[in-house]
């Protein structure tokens, strides 16, 4: 890249000097050489920059390739010509027209590919093309036809080649309205392209006097035109020129008026020019016409442009750019709308969302996530009525506002579950869906707001408790309550009102303790004991969780350190406590478990790490290596309520767990129920051809207890047991003093750090 930039600078050195020397005019065989070095020099240069530099679209380049071409060939046989009669006479133009027209044609390639054909500017570049068409008419081409000693054919393209230089500057110029102006090789392109101009209105103002000898000075724009036209060509940035992009220019901007001003002045200033006597009325004429028209469109224009920007940017702000379904903002303003005008009919509002959407994401890709989104999008679409709004307000979550009866809002959200019940085809996957749809009914003055909140509450009742809910006051109620928790949760993690609680793991064979399973508890120093099942699911939506989940984990470790030094601590005897989703994401829970169990000296198999088969059916390949990392700790890892989620051989051999805990929903019926059996028994042969241990919770009656025993279930938690208790108290239902081994005293652990 660098050598191409030295490349490019090197021939504007050489030109400058060869055209200063050409300036000199030290005769015309040496000028003759230089112009002909110049001329195919620029050709030859243009060819070696697109071979080195590579434009993805060399189209553009190609075609001012042979643009130069021509020129040169258009002044080499110039000379030739001039010695003609009839049209050999214009063959060195001819040559030269053919140049411009490939260079306007070079230029347009890259306007129309990469920055598109822009109205305005077209409008723009005929009113400058009309003024300065006007112009070159009056002040170059009629007078120079006037003229006797030549053909008028030749005198009129010799006043017309200034307004062929105009046109290309006015591509160049709306070229420059992309960003393109900053590039090198833009800015060579626009000094070559000024440079013909100036030549061409040094030859068309002797031209107009009758003169037509060449002149070395009026040459020199040329050659330095070629020169630069060369260096742009060479500079790297020519290869930029491909894929340059429309910048946005105001209509009426100051750099487009300071060009179609002087333009639709023309007239006026021909008149005054020529003192009111013009050389041709018909042109003036013309010209005059022609710029009120364009004008006229161009006003015209710029008025439907504005309202088309307007109309986009409402579109684009009351609609989803994914599925192009009116957005939640639009989706109120209709419902507002249905309210004050039909509130006898009743309006309602169908809120869905699509269940383990956030799985199709994580598994498949956003695209594949995308691709789903729009086909529901289409599905749902066909299944609302006209009258109705079908809007997109977030993510997977959709709603659906109409008014009538409450029937009609419950006979769309069956329809939408059969619609979804079908399997959407999507590039290499097949995938079914299932919804959770609210429904709120308008009862009252509430706004549109309200009720799109009644429905998404009710959709969340929905998610928890079957596929369709329709809206009633006491889930308000229960957000309040919910956001109360919340609050008292938040304050109480502050102020340290939580506190553990432990629940015996019993071996049934001895009927001691072999563990406890640490529970965090909350007193509220107003509402008293608050369940654990109201602010769990609060703490793991806000967050909450990773922070009591840490506290829990250092409260276990501290307290087990203190039993040990207390002599209350058995051989074998570890602490379970469990494990949040987001702490099994976090790589730094293995090191904050290794720091812990330094610093309370314990060793590893003093602590078990419960986890739920929802964390595991994820197979996230986070979980998986923090896993892995907790078990080199000699750290153990169960499944805690196993058998309620998708249950299965192919997630307990992938992981590196050591324990299953069925759950109490299947022991509660052992004895009673033959089928709670027969699951219990598949979990532990299933368990036992894996080498996992196997802890049955929830156990309550002693007929249960002995059925596990036939089952080989040793390892029982419950209440049968006792219930979870501080740990002033567990000590003492369960624990005992044991005695010293002089050898190896009790308060120091195996294993630690």
């Amino acid at each position: 890249m660098l050598a191409g930039r030295r490349a490019s600078y090197l021939v504007v050195m050489v030109g400058v000097v060869l055209s200063g020397i050409y300036a000199l005019d030290l005769g015309s065989g040496v000028n003759s050489r230089i112009s002909g070095v110049m001329g195919f020099g620029t050709v030859a240069a243009q060819i070696v920059g697109v071979w080195r530099n590579r434009p993805s679209d060399r189209t553009p380049w190609i075609l001012l390739i042979l643009s130069s071409l021509s020129f040169c060939t258009g002044m080499g046989v110039r000379g030739w010509a001039t010695r003609q009669s009839g049209l050999a006479t214009l063959t060195g133009d001819m040559f030269s027209i053919g140049g411009y027209l490939l260079a306007g044609l070079g230029i347009s390639v890259i306007l129309r590919r990469r920055v598109g054909a822009q109205r305005h500017a077209v409008v723009d570049g005929i009113i400058v093309a009309l003024g300065a068409g006007l112009i070159a008419t009056e002040f170059f081409a009629l007078p120079a036809v006037r003229i006797g000693e030549r053909p008028q054919l030749v005198s009129l393209l010799a006043g017309l080649y200034p307004l062929w230089d105009i046109v290309l500057l006015l591509l160049v110029l709306n070229l420059g309205f992309s960003t393109a102006s900053g590039l090198a090789s833009f800015r060579f392109i626009a000094l070559s392209m000024t440079g013909l101009l100036a030549g061409d209105i040094g030859y068309a103002i002797i031209g107009a006097q009758g003169d037509n000898v060449s002149s070395a000075l009026l040459d020199l724009p040329f050659l330095l035109g070629f020169t630069a036209l060369a260096a742009a060509a060479l500079h790297p940035s020519m290869a930029e020129m491909s894929s340059v992009r429309p910048r946005p220019v105001q209509s009426w901007s100051a750099t487009r008026l300071s060009l179609i001003v002087p333009a639709l002045a023309t007239p006026v200033a021909v008149l005054l020019a020529t003192g009111g006597t013009p050389h041709n009325n018909v042109p003036l004429a013309l010209t005059t016409a022609g710029l009120i028209g364009a004008l006229v469109f161009r006003s015209v224009s710029a008025v439907r442009s504005n309202a088309e920007i307007q109309r986009g940017l409402l579109y684009r702000a009351t609609h989803d750019p994914l599925t192009g379904l009116p957005n939640r903002d639009a989706l109120t303003q209709h419902m507002a709308e249905m309210m004050s005008s039909r509130r006898s009919d009743g309006v309602w509002v169908v809120y869905l969302d699509l269940n383990g959407f956030k799985l199709v994401n994580d598994h498949w890709g956003h695209e594949a996530g995308d691709l789903l989104l729009v086909e529901v999008a289409r599905r749902l679409g066909e299944l609302t009525r006209d009258s109705a709004m079908f809007a997109r307000i977030s993510g997977d979550e959709f709603a659906v506002a109409d008014s009538g009866q409450t029937i009609h809002a419950a006979a769309l959200a069956e329809r939408i579950q059969t619609e979804l019940s079908r399997p959407i085809e999507l590039p290499g996957i097949e995938l079914m869906t299932v919804a959770s749809i609210g429904i709120a009914l308008l009862t009252d003055q509430r706004d549109a707001e309200s009720l799109l909140r009644d429905a998404d509450l009710a959709m969340y009742r929905a998610k928890a408790e079957g596929r369709v809910r329709v809206f009633d006051s006491g889930m308000r109620q229960t957000v309040n309550e919910r956001v109360e928790i919340e609050l008292a949760l938040r304050a109480a993690v502050q102020r340290n009102e939580l506190w553990v609680s432990y629940q015996p793991i019993v071996d049934t064979r001895t009927g001691r303790a072999m563990g406890a399973e640490a529970l965090v508890r909350w007193t509220h120093p107003v509402r008293g004991p608050i369940s654990p099942v109201e602010f769990i699911p609060v703490a793991e939506e806000t967050g909450l969780i990773e922070e009591i989940g840490t506290f829990v984990l250092e409260e276990a470790l501290r307290q087990m350190a203190l039993w040990r030094d207390e002599g209350l601590l058995p051989e074998n005897f570890y602490v379970s406590v469990n494990a949040s989703a987001r702490q099994l994401r976090d790589h730094s829970l293995g090191r904050t478990i290794s720091d812990g169990l330094r610093v309370y000296r314990l060793g590893g198999d003093r602590l078990t790490m419960e986890i739920t088969e929802s964390i595991l059916m994820g197979d996230h390949q986070q979980v998986i290596e923090v896993l892995t990392g907790l078990r080199g700790l000699g750290i153990g890892l169960s499944v805690d309520d196993f058998g309620t989620g998708y249950s299965s051989l192919s997630y307990l051999s992938r992981f590196p767990v050591t324990t299953v805990k069925v759950d109490r929903a299947f022991v509660t019926g052992l004895g009673v129920d033959p089928g709670d059996e027969a699951i219990v028994r598949a979990i532990v042969a299933m368990s036992t051809a894996l080498h996992l241990n196997v802890i049955a919770e929830g156990v309550e009656t002693e007929q249960q207890r002995d059925v596990l025993a036939g089952l080989d279930v040793t390892r029982c938690q419950g209440w049968l047991w006792g219930k979870a208790v501080a740990h002033d108290e567990f000590a003492t239902k369960h624990l005992r003093p044991l005695v010293e081994d002089p050898a190896r005293p009790a308060q120091h652990e195996a294993g630690a750090a």
